[in-house]
């Protein structure tokens, strides 16, 4: 025993000066190369000046133990592309040491500028290379960005009567602004007794949250007299949707704010347009019921994929999101379709005036179960719920359907004793509480024609053909053929401009789509 006290301490002294065992990973090796998720990272079709979304590279080392590499960009776009590596935001890294059997997350955004072009000023390629050097070793990544100059509106305040122009997109971002006395977070403003004419074939993209305000006139689309039919995919028709132009985020809603008229817009006219993947659609604000009230013309025109986020605006109360929200304004549509609106596809509130004609409110939300009917018309006045106003609604020839039994609300209901003033004819409907109403099912002295409960047959819906709608009729609805109560609710034409018989003596489809025998 008294010899192995210093026969340990002699052993654990030796042990001092024996070479260290490090882990094969990170042992450095002098040859062997990376494995590159991609050879090209793309950003497909970008606005000049705009940042793009972060996109990611991953590259692996499968050797089994570490290397050294040296990341760097080639140059060739100027400064268009930067890299974020481990934390390091440049253009190059150098020395990089990468465990064996481990990974490198580099991530690449763009910014490309403006190419200068007048006679192209659409789309044009940026391109870069990614470079690796690892134990001599080269590989490179492709770096493109097909980019798109544009007109940028950046907070701007229009005060005197403007014609956009359609060479090139436009693109709306939200900056705070004085009006009056008043600052807002706002893209666009049209000021009071101006007007903003946005002409057929406009491209309007909108940044997240951005919004246009309308305190004067909008016309958009107002002078398109089309010859034939207008599909959904003409370039006649005027867009607004958002600005991320992945594939991905084609039917997202809820990318940007919306279209606001204030108190006080009036002649607003709204044709051929489509309005998409907004928190709101149309906004007519008028919270006092005041003095004159907003209004707005829409006819053959697409509001759709709006989402049920709640919104906010100069200071309100927080609402949720439809396709259309109006606070005692007055509305008119025909030959309109409004599907996927989150929880409304019409809200209307404070009263107000609203006619519908030819219109489809097909409204699915796949996304979420609604529990709020499409059409919702409320007697409380925004700025003060004490104050009721009555509802004045007319429906006629149109079909109002969706993923709910009831689908249709008025509150204090559809009788005179209410109040109200509403009127439904020739349309179809779900509803339950309704069902049985005589301001729908009335035979005597005129005959309502409303059909209750009747499936329409659409095409295809989310229900048969996931991300493949189609709401015109299917052969076979009961939505087919049925002629106006009186003539003065006939069309001539359909939303994409197909003629419909009539108006004198003949049948329509219900809705916005006539349909075309094969």
């Amino acid at each position: 025993m008294r010899y192995l006290l210093p026969l340990l301490f002699l052993l654990s002294s030796l042990v001092v000066f024996l070479p260290g065992c490090e882990p094969k990973e990170d042992l450095l090796q002098t040859s062997g190369s990376l494995e590159l998720k991609a050879d090209t990272v793309l950003f497909d079709t970008v606005f000049t000046t705009v940042r793009t979304v972060t996109k990611r590279l991953w590259v692996y080392n499968r050797n089994s133990g570490a290397v050294k590499t040296d990341v760097s960009l080639s140059g060739a776009a100027g400064n268009t592309y930067t890299l974020l590596i481990n934390g390091d935001l440049g253009p190059a890294v150098s020395g990089l040491t990468i465990r064996g059997k481990d990974s490198l997350l580099v991530l690449v955004r763009a910014l490309v500028g403006d190419n200068g072009s007048s006679a192209n000023p659409k789309d044009f390629l940026v391109e870069d290379q990614l470079h690796f050097r690892t134990n001599g070793n080269d590989q490179v990544v492709r770096l493109i960005a097909y980019g798109q100059n544009a007109y940028f509106h950046r907070g701007d305040i229009i005060t005197s009567n403007t014609t956009w122009a359609t060479d090139k997109p436009h693109v709306i971002i939200n900056r705070n602004v004085t009006l009056g006395a008043n600052r807002f977070n706002i893209g666009v403003a049209v000021a009071q007794n101006t007007t903003l004419n946005i002409p057929k074939g406009a491209r309007i993209y909108c940044h997240a949250g951005a919004t246009l305000q309308v305190d004067g006139t909008l016309k958009v689309n107002d002078t398109f007299s089309p010859s034939g039919v207008v599909p959904d995919s003409s370039r006649d028709i005027v867009r607004f949707q958002g600005d991320r132009r992945e594939a991905f985020y084609n039917d997202v809603p809820g990318q940007w704010g919306g279209i606001i008229f204030t108190s006080g817009s009036h002649n607003n006219d709204i044709r051929y347009t489509e309005i998409k993947n907004a928190t709101f659609g149309l906004l007519l604000y008028n919270p006092d019921a005041r003095g004159q009230a907003p209004d707005l013309l829409l006819k053959n025109s697409t509001i759709r994929n709006i989402s049920g986020s709640n919104i906010s605006f100069a200071n309100a109360t927080a609402t949720a999101g439809g396709g259309i929200i109006s606070y005692s304004g007055t509305v008119r549509a025909t030959n309109c379709l409004f599907t996927n609106c989150g929880e409304y596809a019409v809200l209307g509130a404070g009263g107000g005036v609203f006619n519908f004609n030819y219109c489809t409110f097909a409204n699915y939300t796949p996304a979420f179960q609604r529990k709020t009917a499409s059409l919702t018309f409320l007697k409380q006045q925004l700025s003060d719920p004490g104050i009721l106003h009555p509802i004045r609604v007319t429906i006629n020839n149109s079909i109002v359907w969706g993923s709910i039994k009831d689908e249709l609300f008025v509150e204090g209901g559809l009788s005179p004793a209410s109040g109200n003033s509403v009127s439904i004819t020739n349309s179809l409907l779900r509803t339950d509480e309704y069902q049985a109403a005589p301001e729908i099912r009335a035979t005597t002295p005129t005959d309502l024609r409303n059909l209750v409960n009747a499936d329409p047959r659409f095409k295809r819906t989310p229900l048969n053909a996931p991300n493949r709608y189609d709401y015109s009729l299917d052969a076979g609805s009961p939505a087919l053929n049925r002629p106006p109560v009186t003539a003065a609710f006939g069309e001539r034409i359909d939303l994409r401009n197909q003629p419909r018989p009539g108006p004198t003596n003949a049948a329509p489809d219900l809705g916005a789509y006539e349909r075309q025998e094969p």
